[in-house]
Parts: structure tokens; C-alpha cells; sequence
């Protein structure tokens, strides 16, 4: 483990705080301080929703240029993610369509969490994330961590991840990170990270199953 220093919201002291192995020493940077995180907290009651609407200047042309832009980004498809990491030993999750590798050397993937978002503070300040490729059959956990329930984990079958993440049976596949870089980009955040680990599912006849996609605002499958 390696220490560096955060700064204090209130006196602009310097205290130690460690972080995990493989995070950049100047991930620090990005970070909010934690009267920040905790004003998320308080103003936000939801997590990211697959095509939910985000707050648009209130005249015509401002939402005719957002209705577009949702409309052709929309004609992109892409799978599902479940973003997931623990904080204060309590599980967190959101659901997340905008995922992606960044590099092969070192190992890097990124999704892009809105400024809005909940959970991801909580991430944040975990300092670690496993993203869970979901397949086939699992629009219920997409929409249950795409919701704004209190206890979106419960019945939900789980296990912890190299980094401590949750992890959920019957995906696709996995890769299991710590945060490497975090920059602003509009409305969101673009999270860079470092992937710890990483394994994908292969059933009995050595074929994987069909993934969860998403496309012109619903889920669709291969089939």
C-alpha cells in the first residue's frame, strides 16, 4: 500500500490516507472533498437509468438538440454493466451502459458515471470497482440497480470480488478494478481503471452466454 495525502474540506490541512495498489499517485486530484461527496448525498435520491433524461436548459431548441442527440446515440448498441463496489462494508451498485477498454499496457477500462449519480461517490471513496458484464435473462438486475431502492442487493446471489467488489452470479464476465484516474467531462465523470483482475464465464459445451444489450432505449439479446 502506498500513502498519500488528502486534503481537508475545512482547514486545507494535509492528512495521510492510503489508497490501493495500482492506483496513480495523482488520482488524488479528482478527487471531491468530503463535504462534496456528502452534498451528493444529500441532494440525490436516484441512480443512472438506461435512457434516462438528464437536466436540459427548459427552452425549444436546447431540448430538440438533446432529443437528437438521445436519439442517434441511441442507434449505438451496447451491453449492460453492473458497476459495483462496497462502502462501509455495505454492497453499492449502479447500473452503467457506457463501458469500455481503454489499454492493453497497463491494463485499462473506463465507464462514465453521471455527476448526479449516488453511488459513485461511494465508489469513489472505496477507491475501487468491479464492472459485471450482464447476460441473457438479467433485465430484473439491471432494473433493480438502475433503481432507487434502499436495499437493491437483497436476494440477490453475490460474491466478493479480488478487490473486495460484489460480484454476481450467472454474468457474462468481469473485470475487477481499482480507480486509476477520474476526469470531469460535461455532466459526468470519466473513471479510468486499472484492472486487478478479470475472468469471464464459459458454460459446460465451452460456449459463453449471450450477453444483455441495449438498444433505442429497451434491452435486446441475440436471439
Amino acid at each position: 500500500m502506498t500513502s498519500v495525502a488528502e486534503p481537508d474540506d475545512t482547514m486545507g490541512a494535509m492528512t495521510d490516507r492510503d489508497i490501493p495498489s495500482g492506483m496513480s499517485d495523482d488520482a488524488r486530484e479528482s478527487w471531491p472533498p468530503p463535504a462534496l461527496i456528502e452534498s451528493f448525498l444529500g441532494n440525490f435520491n436516484f441512480e443512472f437509468r438506461p435512457g434516462e433524461d438528464a437536466d436540459i436548459a427548459d427552452t425549444a431548441a436546447a431540448q430538440a438538440a438533446a432529443r437528437r442527440f438521445r436519439d442517434v446515440l441511441g442507434r449505438y448498441a451496447s451491453g449492460v454493466t453492473v458497476v459495483t463496489s462496497m462502502s462501509d462494508d455495505e454492497p453499492v451498485g449502479m447500473t452503467c451502459q457506457s463501458f469500455s477498454s481503454v489499454s492493453l499496457d497497463p491494463p485499462l477500462v473506463t465507464f462514465i458515471p453521471a455527476k448526479t449519480s449516488r453511488a459513485w461517490p461511494l465508489m469513489q471513496r472505496a477507491g475501487h470497482f468491479c464492472v459485471n458484464f450482464l447476460s441473457d435473462g438479467q433485465e430484473a438486475l439491471s432494473n433493480t440497480m438502475a433503481s432507487r431502492g434502499v436495499d437493491k442487493f437483497a436476494g440477490l446471489e453475490w460474491s466478493l470480488s479480488k478487490t473486495g467488489a460484489p460480484m454476481f452470479d450467472g454474468i457474462v464476465g468481469h473485470v475487477d478494478c481499482t480507480i486509476h484516474a477520474v476526469h470531469e467531462a460535461g455532466d459526468h465523470y470519466i473513471v479510468v481503471g486499472r484492472v486487478q483482475d478479470m475472468d469471464f464465464r464459459v458454460d459446460a459445451d465451452g460456449s459463453s452466454p449471450d450477453p444483455l444489450l441495449y438498444f433505442q432505449g429497451a434491452y435486446r439479446t441475440l436471439g
